[in-house]
């Protein structure tokens, strides 16, 4: 078992990851965060959520994402260095080691989702299983689907204006940042209640909009290809997939993943967004304690 507690670790090339382990018990859950650029702040209540199946929860900030150090993103050497799917699979295992996790499991929120699958294909070894939560195994069909629910959402001109918007680039213009908010309400976060806030945006916004884009709904960035469909039967560890009613992550998908994956099962958390834990807690750490003590 950790030490409850934050834990700066510095990273051979130098850099400092912020992590923070809650709780007691003799399951380990270490979890990564989605955006890519995203946060930690929505798993600082796991621990509490979970004390009932007697699991630890540790969570860090990646690399140039809010409490943790970033690099120098004007450098083009450091862009190519670690703005990469690689870097990011890899600095996961450097956290597992610098914790001190062996046979323990792996959450993965949306982005935390994609390298949780990669990481449980390359270190698999050191896995006692894995939680895929909002993501799926591949961004083709990902993009279909927010294109299905932005057509079916909204009228085919508002369609088009926002198309014309993205050619444009003109992300800015209120009418266009409506009509994203009003997707965000219904596939994002549909819970009016709290989610982490701040006086200004904590996103690490050149991560996210080299990998993703300007926003939610618009993948233009380097992940836009990633798929990993062919090789998703090699992961052997026992998967729990979860994802919202609402998700911006297509179900069929996931449904076919936990198909495809030897030892899987699914479950559709019922009237949430890709935030499910915030949208449903109640359903979402019964099946996630059910999961992790079966």
């Amino acid at each position: 078992m950790i030490t409850p507690g934050t834990k700066i670790i510095t990273q051979p090339d130098g850099y400092h990851l912020w992590t923070r382990t809650d709780g007691q018990g003799s399951i380990n859950l270490l979890c990564l965060h989605g955006g890519p650029g995203g946060t930690h702040e929505v798993f600082e209540n796991f621990a509490k959520r979970l004390a009932y199946y007697h699991v630890q929860v540790s969570y860090y900030d990646q690399l140039g994402s809010y409490f943790s150090e970033a690099p120098d993103w004007t450098d083009q050497a450091n862009r190519d260095k670690y703005l990469n799917i690689a870097y990011y699979v890899d600095e996961v295992e450097a956290v597992r080691q610098a914790l001190g996790l062996d046979n323990f499991y792996l959450l993965g929120q949306s982005w935390g989702g994609l390298l949780a699958q990669e990481y449980a294909l390359k270190y698999g070894a050191h896995l006692k299983g894995l939680i895929i939560s909002s993501m799926v195994d591949n961004i083709p069909e990902y993009i279909d689907h927010l294109n299905a629910i932005r057509a079916q959402q909204f009228s085919k001109r508002a369609v088009i204006y926002m198309q014309d918007v993205e050619r444009r680039q003109a992300f800015h213009e209120p009418r266009y940042q409506k009509l994203i908010a009003e997707l965000g309400n219904r596939h994002l976060h549909r819970a009016t209640d709290p989610h982490p806030t701040h006086l200004v945006s904590t996103l690490a916004t050149d991560i996210y909009h080299y990998f993703q884009g300007d926003n939610e709904f618009v993948m233009v960035g380097a992940l836009k290809d990633w798929d990993i469909r062919e090789r998703l039967q090699y992961l052997h560890v026992p998967t729990y997939l979860t994802v919202g009613e609402n998700d911006t992550m297509p179900i069929v998908a996931v449904q076919r993943m936990a198909q495809t994956i030897p030892n899987a099962t699914v479950h559709i958390t019922p009237g949430a967004g890709h935030g499910q834990m915030l949208d449903n807690p109640l359903d979402y750490f019964k099946h996630l304690g059910e999961f992790l003590t079966e």
